[in-house]
């Protein structure tokens, strides 16, 4: 059973996104489409959605590091994980060679078979239950690709320039928080010699961190 918070009025398409081109060329002659069509355009509606959300919430973050994220987040490793948490593996029909070779653990057919679903859910409901579905996941995996340096580490660059001269200190205190639970914003200080020097706001402390990093280079004017 896919865990996907949705229930389809057109349940063929739910199908047709499980459907590999392995399976439908075994059974050509039912006429079964396979999901590569859906795929292509559950790219499209991930990569828009993905897009809008970096946009909205990361508003100091320019174009490149933008782009640099969203290819993070929507990578084939990404869609895989999530391929796996929504139960894909156990759901995708795979023909006989596929089945035999290892298909269900492939990472393509996993990633693609998560956009087809995602296209699926386009063209059944609309952009809304589409960007809902995608906004079940991204956040977090934005979160991951942040903590793990998806863009330029503000904060050793800034630290290596500080470290130069050693009577400088370099701190981050909380400097405030807001939202709700599931979407809640930081506020980091960053204290030169104990002074506030620059400020970043974020969806977790690290993010802040980085922010508030990038905004006192730029004071520097580096």
């Amino acid at each position: 059973m896919l865990k996907i918070d949705y229930k389809f009025k057109d349940v063929s398409l739910r199908q047709k996104a499980m459907t590999h081109s392995s399976y439908a060329n075994e059974h050509h002659g039912t006429h079964l489409d396979c999901n590569e069509r859906l795929e292509f355009l559950g790219d499209s509606v991930l990569g828009f959605v993905t897009a809008d959300y970096l946009f909205t919430h990361y508003p100091e973050l320019p174009e490149g590091e933008l782009t640099k994220l969203r290819a993070a987040v929507v990578c084939e490793g990404a869609l895989c994980e999530i391929a796996r948490e929504l139960g894909i593996p156990e759901e995708i029909r795979l023909g006989h060679g596929e089945e035999n070779g290892g298909g269900r653990k492939r990472p393509s057919i996993l990633a693609d078979a998560t956009e087809a679903l995602l296209g699926a859910i386009y063209l059944d409901g609309g952009i809304e239950p589409a960007r809902a579905f995608v906004l079940r996941f991204i956040p977090h995996k934005v979160d991951v690709a942040i903590a793990g340096g998806a863009f330029k580490d503000y904060k050793t660059m800034l630290q290596e320039i500080v470290q130069k001269n050693k009577q400088e200190t370099l701190e981050y205190r909380l400097a405030g928080q807001s939202g709700p639970d599931h979407d809640k914003r930081f506020t980091m200080e960053l204290l030169l010699n104990s002074n506030v020097f620059a400020s970043g706001t974020g969806r977790s402390k690290k993010e802040a961190e980085q922010l508030a990093a990038k905004k006192a280079l730029e004071i520097m004017g580096c």
